[in-house]
């Protein structure tokens, strides 16, 4: 599925296993793992219930230094982020921004598109690998 950019696929594992295939599909590829941010405990802290919502922001700065170098805005899309998360039916999806649509999105010229090309499929196989 896309929308407006935004790549989901489904995961045939729970969301904490999407998570832990994830985050070893990115360690494999030596991504720089920034943060990881778990939506659903922070409003289990405030009293409030969520499905499991879970994000990863990650990247490689050899990468996204290129995406930058040709337009800084591409910096706001940067770095990757990936949420994790359970539909109301209890189905699990991977999400991430399409790295086609951050190039159009930021007006990316020529001197980018091999970067962007390499990014797309690298992300597409980490989402593979995480969840089927």
């Amino acid at each position: 599925m896309t929308d407006n950019g935004l790549i989901s696929r489904p995961s045939r594992y729970s969301a904490l296993e999407t998570m832990d295939r994830l985050l070893a599909a990115l360690n494999k590829r030596q991504m720089t793992l920034f943060a990881r941010i778990d939506h659903a405990a922070g409003a289990a802290a405030a009293g409030l219930s969520l499905r499991p919502t879970e994000v990863v922001v990650f990247g490689n700065p050899k990468g996204g230094t290129a995406l930058m170098q040709d337009r800084q805005t591409a910096g706001i899309d940067l770095p990757f982020k990936a949420p994790v998360w359970e539909d109301a039916e209890h189905k699990v999806w991977l999400s991430y921004n399409d790295p086609k649509w951050i190039a159009q999105r930021h007006g990316l010229g020529a001197a980018s598109a091999g970067a962007v090309e390499a990014m797309a499929k690298g992300l597409a196989a980490i989402a593979e690998e995480a969840t089927k």
